[in-house]
């Protein structure tokens, strides 16, 4: 619950860590190959199950190092 004395502010410089995700997948060469390939799978697939784990684990750590300490 916010506390009514002082205004929300989403100004935390951990926030800009939120664009890592997003340029990541962006970044071509990083699977415009076939190879390796983990489980046969090709580069793609499996990147693109690693930029989720990167998403989840970067969206994490900016909730715990942004959120207010509760009284």
């Amino acid at each position: 619950m916010a506390e009514p004395d002082r205004p929300r502010t989403d100004k935390s410089p951990w926030n800009w860590l939120l664009l890592i995700p997003i340029v990541v997948p962006l970044l071509t060469f990083l699977y415009n190959h076939d190879e390796p390939r983990i489980a046969g799978f090709p580069t793609f697939y499996w990147l693109q199950f690693a930029f989720i784990l990167l998403g989840v684990g970067t969206t994490t750590l900016v909730y715990q190092m942004t959120r207010r300490s509760r009284r």
